[in-house]
């Protein structure tokens, strides 16, 4: 009878065993649930360079370089099996990374953190360095004058502005490590924070840094005290957000910001032509799918409309042959708000979706017009639509109506616009 229940104990735990260790079940999970809910944003080697990427702000990760932002180990470690599980369950705030808790758990879970892991050798060179987290210092006026002594001490400022928000003449323009310009967060609105907003939060950020970026660690640069008060004035600053407000209180708020665009036409013109989406529809991919920074808003990208054509995007630079130097704003606005090219044709709706963009105030697009004429002009001669002959106008049509086959909508790698450019840069 011993016998019998030590086999059949080994029988039941057999299959868990092999599952939990590297087996090829667990593998293949793995990589399956990558290739179903990640591959699309960093790619199917994991680097970063999926098709989505160059739509994403901030852009995916690299995994295959094991450097990661939000852990819980000293600058420059790798992170934890829980630190990335908690990046997956949890998603990131800020960024276009969900919280897949719902969906990913268990063994799913375990095998997608593996595969993550299997993506980068450093996790097969190097062990995990936790950083220990002390007693917390409970938030006081104390304290929180205290942080924000420390706050200026560390030039804090530099990045994050005066007054937390990011915002001023003197905060610097950041890159991270693959040269990809980002932003520090908006220390106002903790409900973008990407590692969490609480001080415990806040706190593990400033001890670790986050890796790839220029926030570095301060964990040897004052006292674990002073990190606390730290912590403890950056949760003071938070303002209060718009879904607590009463109509009072949003009222004088956008007051508030009305008042910076109208102080600063130029940066409210670059707000909007990030948040329209501007810049992923006017700038070509090169053959990585990377975004084309030496062609950043000169246009060259194609899109292929099924029964309309093949158009390429324009170039919205400065440049007077062939961008906009020589363009009325009258004319940049009809063609923004009413869809009429500025040699008199019509747009369709799509791709450019000026019918969405019609609504826009009569400052927005005076600042959305002052900031495409501040843009350094770059020479991209842009060719005609090529339209289709009937018999492929009407083909086009049945393909896509009749056998429901879809049309091609999007940007092939390479820049479209100047012929003496070629498309494989």
């Amino acid at each position: 009878m011993q016998i019998l229940n030590i086999l059949i104990l080994i029988l039941t735990l057999l299959p868990i065993k092999l599952f939990t260790e590297g087996s090829g079940e667990h593998d293949a999970l793995g990589r399956k649930l990558f290739e179903l809910k990640c591959a699309y944003c960093h790619g199917e080697k994991g680097d970063g360079m999926g098709l989505a990427q160059g739509f994403i702000d901030p852009q995916p990760t690299d995994l295959t370089s094991g450097v990661y932002k939000i852990r819980t180990t000293e600058t420059g470690s790798i992170p934890t099996d829980s630190d990335i599980s908690r990046t997956i369950t949890k998603g990131i705030h800020g960024s276009a990374m969900p919280a897949w808790a719902p969906f990913i758990t268990g063994d799913s879970l375990g095998a997608i953190v593996d595969y993550v892991k299997s993506l980068s050798s450093r996790f097969k060179e190097e062990t995990t360095q936790k950083i220990i987290v002390g007693r917390a210092i409970a938030s006081s006026e104390r304290s929180i004058s205290n942080g924000r002594k420390i706050y200026n001490e560390l030039e804090c400022y530099d990045c994050h502005g005066e007054d937390g928000t990011s915002k001023g003449d003197d905060v610097f323009e950041l890159e991270d490590d693959m040269e990809r310009e980002i932003k520090a967060a908006n220390l106002t609105e903790p409900w973008t924070f990407k590692g969490g907003s609480a001080s415990k939060d806040i706190y593990i950020r400033l001890v670790t840094g986050m890796n790839g970026t220029p926030m570095p660690s301060y964990d040897e640069t004052v006292s674990e005290r002073q990190l606390w008060d730290l912590a403890n004035y950056v949760v003071a600053l938070a303002r209060k957000p718009v879904w607590e407000m009463s109509a009072d209180e949003l009222s004088v708020f956008y007051s508030a910001l009305e008042g910076e665009a109208i102080a600063d036409p130029i940066e409210r013109g670059k707000y909007l032509v990030e948040t329209l989406g501007c810049v992923h529809c006017h700038t070509p991919f090169d053959k990585n799918e990377m975004m084309m920074k030496e062609f950043e808003m000169a246009g060259g990208a194609l899109f292929s409309i099924g029964p309309w054509g093949d158009i390429v995007t324009r170039n919205l630079t400065s440049d007077k042959e062939t961008g906009l130097g020589n363009a009325t704003d009258e004319q940049i606005k009809e063609a923004i708000t009413r869809g009429i090219k500025i040699n008199g044709e019509r747009m369709l709706p799509f791709p450019m979706g000026w019918p969405a963009y019609a609504g826009l105030s009569d400052y927005d697009l005076n600042a959305l017009i002052d900031y495409l004429r501040s843009i350094p002009p770059i020479y991209n001669k842009i060719p005609d639509v090529k339209k289709k002959n009937p018999i492929a106008y009407l083909w086009a049509k049945f393909d896509m109506l009749i056998l429901k086959n879809p049309m091609l909508f999007g940007e092939p790698p390479g820049n479209s616009g100047d012929p003496n450019k070629p498309a494989d840069m």
